[in-house]
């Protein structure tokens, strides 16, 4: 926390409040006094110490012994605390991250793109895309390679996946056979992460990203891209 707050910028239009996220998987029942006495303590700290800095309090892959846990709390916490705190069931933690974080600044742990020490994109790289699939439905994304030699890069999540997928490249030249990058598979609801991947081109055309929305719901496709030029030596 207090490192956070020391990278806060209270100037106008700096970065003047906080958004924390907590992770509850794998943590222990309320049946540990240990944590609930914490648990206590945590919220007494930030009402106390902290009631302006923070904006949101995300709690993800919450089990379903947190929601008799927080009424057990709820009675220590003022409205104003209450409205700050946000709860996301595990089949909801990166749409429920979506409202208030950037696709590239959420972690792939999480469903976003960002990655620790991320050598293909940058904060300064193009901005997350969206396709929109209707239910039953196909989409499909292009990637240009307008020249030869071209290193493509990629990353693509689709929220709640239940999707069929493929990528191939297709050359320009119709006399040229279309490579799969990846065979058409099948990917579940449980699927954990983002996809990325790379391909060279050899020659000019592009890459087909094929999505198979195969549930009966609609789907959110985010993606983003870029090319970069091989080096030769």
């Amino acid at each position: 926390m207090e490192k956070s707050i020391q990278k806060l910028d209270l100037r106008p239009g700096g970065a003047s409040s906080l958004l924390q996220i907590n992770d509850l998987k794998n943590s222990p029942g309320p049946v540990k006094k240990e944590l609930r006495i914490a648990t206590k303590q945590a919220v007494g700290l930030l009402q106390d110490n902290y009631p302006e800095l923070v904006a949101k309090n995300i709690f993800i892959n919450v089990p379903f012994w947190y929601y008799a846990l927080n009424a057990l709390l709820s009675p220590f916490l003022t409205q104003r605390t209450k409205s700050k705190f946000v709860v996301a069931r595990p089949a909801k933690v990166t749409e429920t991250l979506l409202k208030y974080i950037p696709a590239q600044e959420i972690p792939s742990q999480y469903g976003g793109f960002k990655r620790d020490n991320d050598t293909e994109f940058s904060s300064e790289d193009c901005a997350v895309s969206e396709l929109i699939l209707r239910a039953g439905s196909t989409g499909t994304i292009q990637i240009d390679a307008a020249e030869a030699d071209n290193t493509l890069v990629w990353d693509l999540t689709v929220l709640g996946w239940e999707v069929n997928y493929k990528e191939e490249f297709v050359p320009t030249d119709e006399g040229s056979y279309t490579i799969i990058v990846q065979k058409r598979k099948k990917i579940g609801s449980n699927n954990e992460g983002p996809i990325r991947n790379t391909f060279r081109s050899n020659e000019p055309g592009k890459v087909v990203l094929t999505i198979e929305n195969t549930s009966s719901k609609k789907k959110r496709v985010l993606y983003r891209y870029k090319a970069k030029k091989c080096s030769t030596f």
